[in-house]
């Protein structure tokens, strides 16, 4: 007990100093050191590749079937269809071009273009791929093997998941934020995780599949399962470029919370290994404090959760017939907002009841835990709706602990018109648009979208009753709370972005919060975009037609 207690600690440390204040931001370069800025691709040389084809554009059912369960049929699994997830979660979306710099945009979020999140497919023995661990190079929509599975550890993990299953693992490379936001990259990490996770839920939805998070395997089991933890294949790189354990997501044709047989995990897979991992910057710099809080948070090896059981809640209303290839791949995080949009309260509450978990529904059913977080909103520009301070509870239980923690002078009042199952309440009828333009680091686009938000996470007691991995969690289900916005926002014809850059007391004060029981995690904002016309967009993957 010493020990978790100890490990809580350093994680509640981490997070208390590497809080923005508005004298004073958390520690970072201060500058972009474009020399050393890491290749946002790994890849392992020498290991054998597998092409996927462009297939996305065969998804043509409405994004509005994803959150009907049963509708889309799910497809057969194999090289095609498995080509066709990474292409919908990790594939790129774009790129963009301006003057001599040209970038990669991907179809999972990230924060500052950045991508530390790196994608696996371990799959048995399939008709047309062979069974194996498999690393995903989303630059060239293609699979490097990594390891080519021996006979027997192909047929155990043949047994362990059947032939309807196979497992898509997720890792971070905490140096690729860290290179342009010092210490608080562990956090920006954490976030993208959960973009990432959602990404791969939603692109197994457009085929009607499912993907579940597996809760009970530790880290080690992760590093071994993906060959993280390999030192020779790490051999031609420096510690910060290597890649930390994430998670492992069960995906099926079917709506499993669990593997179908038991699948030891504790070692390697047997079978032949190869390729070596690049370096991704000549030099680096050390910030220390983001290996501790990666080895505070560190998972050990836990039972299974029992899976949260959802209320049953009315259906979401079609909001998009557009396919959801094309909302997916025209994701963008905007740059700017007009200031001016007005969206309709039929918007904005479906926006938010998206964001509440239905049994069988993506993304929400990827995670075995009830909902944790919650939003603090800014409305300004939403039709029917008094602009000012409001609070939505995304689990009705919070209620009695959060009231208290808040300001005892606010109304606590329901909008006029709410849709009964949305736990949304008016706290403050004020405009608070230059007060949301402070809170996010001055950044006007969370004073001149529709609405802004800051997500409020049930915070030190989840982390000190659960363990110091859970800090993680929260940052994921915040990410996939992101990731619904943006779809949602796009869905909407509007567009949204996360803000990772906050000022994380100030927001505490202005809503009364006075101990960390609750602290925020993620800001949002979601309005009317300027576009950049400077910039020229080229599809995602125009490098790679024949010339």
């Amino acid at each position: 007990m010493a020990n978790l207690d100890l490990t809580v600690e350093r994680t509640l440390a981490y997070h208390q100093r590497t809080k923005h204040h508005l004298q004073q931001y958390a520690r970072s370069p201060g500058y972009l050191d474009w020399a050393t800025q890491p290749d946002p691709f790994r890849t392992y040389a020498g290991a054998p590749r597998i092409e996927f084809d462009l297939l996305a554009d065969r998804v043509t059912s409405a994004y509005s079937n994803l959150f009907r369960p049963g509708v889309t049929p799910p497809q057969p699994i194999g090289v095609e269809t498995i080509g066709i997830l990474f292409e919908l979660s990790l594939g790129l979306s774009a790129w963009k071009e301006y003057q001599d710099s040209r970038w990669a945009l991907r179809c999972n979020p990230s924060s500052g273009n950045l991508h530390p999140t790196e994608g696996y497919l371990i799959v048995p023995e399939l008709p047309d791929l062979v069974g194996g661990v498999y690393h995903y190079v989303s630059r060239d929509h293609c699979l490097e093997r990594r390891c080519l599975l021996s006979r027997m550890a192909n047929v155990h993990l043949t047994a362990a998941l059947s032939p309807n299953c196979f497992l898509v693992g997720l890792s971070s490379i905490h140096w690729r934020e860290a290179w342009k936001y010092g210490e608080r990259a562990f956090r920006y990490c954490q976030h993208d995780a959960g973009h990432a996770i959602a990404s791969v839920r939603f692109a197994a939805a457009t085929l009607g599949w499912f993907a579940r998070l597996l809760d009970a395997p530790s880290d080690a089991d992760v590093a071994a399962l993906l060959g993280l933890d390999r030192d020779a294949d790490f051999a031609d790189v420096v510690a910060a470029d290597r890649e930390h354990p994430n998670v492992l997501l069960l995906v099926s044709d079917t709506p499993r919370s669990s593997l179908p047989a038991p699948l030891d995990l504790r070692s390697a897979p047997d079978g032949v290994w190869e390729g070596r991992a690049n370096r991704l910057s000549p030099q680096h710099v050390d910030w220390p404090i983001i290996d501790e809080v990666a080895s505070a948070t560190w998972k050990p090896e836990t039972e299974p959760m029992e899976t949260f059981q959802p209320a049953e809640l009315p259906p979401l209303i079609p909001s998009s017939q557009v396919a959801p290839a094309t909302l997916i791949r025209q994701r963008r995080s905007c740059l700017a907002l007009d200031g001016k949009t007005l969206i309709s309260a039929e918007t904005f509450y479906r926006m938010l009841s998206s964001l509440l978990p239905r049994p069988g529904v993506a993304p929400w059913d990827t995670l075995p835990w009830e909902p944790r977080l919650h939003l603090g909103i800014f409305v300004h520009r939403v039709g029917g709706l008094t602009p000012g301070l409001y609070f939505f509870e995304r689990n009705a239980a919070v209620h009695e602990r959060i009231r208290p923690a808040l300001r005892d002078r606010f109304l606590w009042i329901r909008p006029p018109g709410c849709p009964e199952h949305l736990r949304l309440w008016c706290l403050a009828e004020v405009d608070l648009k230059d007060v949301s333009r402070v809170a996010s680091c001055h950044q006007e686009i969370a004073s001149d979208g529709a609405f802004s938000l800051g997500m409020i996470a049930e915070f030190s007691d989840t982390i000190r009753q659960r363990g110091a991995w859970w800090y993680r969690r929260l940052f994921w289900e915040s990410g996939v709370l992101g990731q619904m916005l943006y779809l949602e926002a796009e869905a909407a014809g509007i567009r949204s972005t996360g803000m990772g850059c906050y000022f994380d007391d100030f927001f505490h004060d202005l809503l009364g919060i006075e101990t960390d029981a609750f602290h925020s995690l993620y800001h949002f904002t979601v309005g009317g975009p300027i576009d950049d016309h400077r910039l020229t967009t080229l599809a995602p993957y125009f490098h790679l037609e024949p010339k």
